[in-house]
């Protein structure tokens, strides 16, 4: 599959089959989850068959149902940005093993969650992880004009950058975030609302994989 394909297939997925992840593909995810680490600095860390995570009463937004895996998504304080560009590409790579996900930021009980946070660092959230009951579905999408300056004259990369970044998963899919280009540069920008800091490093790592990164530099 390619990046497209791969994006196109990922969608949000709360209910899971009660079936574990293969010894192999554990494997990948842990050593992928090393790369992303050295890459970003963060501390992100996989969970395997631990079903307490998401065993909430009274979730905050939305049920989640037998998933028991999921990545720690842990970091310096005020890294929101890195968490959500880094966490997506786990997210991605993760669907193109053949595994669901989900973005999960007020659906788990945090006591219940016990990564290695070190000092100045903060668990910021959890993505689900596991087989779906199905591969989700596909939900309202803005327009290009609606979250950029685009215009017909603009060069195919910008518009198949802008068209990955709709197809990120933002939260409670509000898509608030604005791109503008001047030439080779783009400037991406978060909108106001709850985790829209998160929302725009996942956008931005939509962005790269559309317009191809050789293309342009980030302004």
């Amino acid at each position: 599959m390619d990046n497209f394909e791969i994006m196109k297939a990922r969608h949000s997925v709360r209910s899971y089959l009660d079936k574990p992840v293969e010894q192999e593909k554990r494997e990948l995810l842990l050593a992928k989850t090393g790369e992303v680490n050295k890459e970003s600095g963060l501390n992100i860390q996989l969970f395997f068959d631990e079903p307490k995570c998401f065993n909430v009463n009274k979730p905050g937004y939305g049920i989640f149902k037998d998933c028991k895996n999921y990545f720690a998504l842990v970091g310096p304080k005020g890294a929101d940005e890195a968490i959500g560009y880094y966490g997506e590409k786990l997210v991605l790579y993760a669907q193109e093993l053949g595994l669901n996900t989900c973005w999960a930021a007020m659906s788990y009980k945090k006591g219940n969650v016990e990564p290695v946070v070190n000092k100045g660092e903060k668990l910021h959230i959890v993505i689900a992880l596991g087989y779906g009951e199905t591969q989700g579905h596909e939900r309202k999408s803005k327009t290009l004009s609606q979250v950029s300056d685009y215009t017909e004259s603009d060069p195919e990369w910008y518009k198949k950058g802008l068209e990955a970044a709709l197809l990120a998963p933002t939260a409670i899919n509000q898509q608030r975030f604005s791109f503008t280009r001047n030439g080779s540069k783009v400037t991406a920008k978060a909108g106001t609302f709850v985790y829209t800091k998160m929302d725009l490093g996942i956008v931005k790592y939509h962005f790269e994989l559309g317009a191809g990164a050789e293309n342009f530099s980030w302004k």
